[in-house]
């Protein structure tokens, strides 16, 4: 017999939420859907009418949900934004070359600006060459810290006031659980956040609409509505860390569903103790760019690449990279340590 939705109790379910455990019809979960991203919008304040935002891009599911949820409530409820899109070329053959036109139609579909950054036109390195100097072990390290400048530079390039990105729920739990792992105090305070400040010139401020929304509920929103996504893997990706996390995440979800949740209510009360030491943020003194050392992330990794030393910015490696910045030779031992590649 088939079972109706339980919320308007007329229509034949479809589905049944992951997130709540109720049968609903297509229509049912799409209004229960976006109202939820309106809810969460609305709590924790994230725009302000008139604002530009910019749309973080990839071509994958979250992305092209975000930029049509966006567009929706939007208009729904008059939120006044004028909203455009913003991508990033790694520069990954066979990836992101393919996922960039997906982003081409959504522009078309939803009639949005679109700006694309390079990593080439950016930091004159494209992630295809850097796999070839830096092997597949720490790849995702160089990727992750580009593409979060790379961001921030493009968004000043639309003169945006804040970028939204796709993270979801089952990513915020996953960075929870990583940085529980790596004893990374400083960054487990702040990785749940929904939303970040302005945290100085070049830096543009950030925020998580579909924080709550489970990444099952959004692939079946994109299914049932039919969005145009690009679902294929990085092909970089395979032994990046959050995967271990996701596997162990996944794992608890089966046993108990509001695992996911669970995870980042326990992220968002976590407290320091008082007199714990943390990192103070400053400017790189190279780019300007946020950072707690003198050379932000990226510039060191930048100076390991154009060096032919790639393992420069991976690891602690501090006196080296002292003894490079002033000009100081290399021990032929040292050197072969950060010419090391890991396949």
């Amino acid at each position: 017999m088939p079972v109706l939705c339980s919320n308007c109790a007329e229509k034949r379910a479809v589905m049944k939420r992951p997130k709540t455990g109720h049968s609903l019809c297509k229509e049912c979960f799409f209004w229960a859907f976006e109202e939820e991203v309106h809810q969460t919008i609305l709590a924790a304040k994230l725009f302000k009418h008139g604002e530009r935002v910019g749309i973080a891009a990839s071509g994958g599911k979250d992305s092209t949900v975000l930029a049509h949820v966006m567009k929706l409530l939007n208009e729904r409820y008059n939120y006044g934004l004028e909203l455009m899109l913003l991508s990033v070329d790694e520069g990954i053959t066979g990836y992101r070359d393919d996922s960039l036109e997906t982003v081409k139609r959504n522009q078309e579909q939803y009639e949005l600006p679109l700006k694309i950054v390079s990593y080439e036109e950016l930091y004159g390195w494209t992630m295809d060459a850097i796999v070839k100097q830096v092997g597949l072990k720490n790849n995702c390290t160089f990727c992750g810290v580009f593409r979060r400048q790379a961001l921030d530079r493009g968004a000043i390039m639309l003169k945006v006031d804040k970028i939204c990105t796709g993270h979801n729920a089952d990513d915020v739990a996953e960075t929870v659980l990583m940085n529980i792992l790596r004893g990374d105090i400083a960054r487990l305070r702040r990785c749940t956040a929904i939303s970040t400040d302005s945290e100085g010139d070049g830096v543009v401020p950030r925020c998580k609409p579909l924080k709550y929304a489970y990444e099952k509920e959004i692939v079946l929103y994109a299914y049932f509505k039919r969005l145009d996504y690009f679902s294929t893997e990085c092909i970089y990706s395979p032994n990046a860390y959050r995967g271990y996390a996701r596997t162990f995440l996944k794992d608890l979800e089966s046993v108990r569903p509001s695992s996911i949740m669970d995870v980042i209510h326990s992220g968002e009360n976590l407290s320091v103790r008082e007199g714990l030491k943390m990192p103070v943020q400053g400017t790189c003194d190279r780019c300007g760019y946020i950072s707690s050392q003198p050379l932000c992330k990226s510039c060191v990794l930048l100076e390991g690449l154009n060096r032919g030393l790639p393992k420069l910015g991976i690891g602690k490696h501090h006196r080296l990279l002292d003894k490079i910045l002033s000009q100081q030779p290399l021990t032929e031992k040292e050197e072969r340590k950060l010419k090391a590649v890991d396949f």
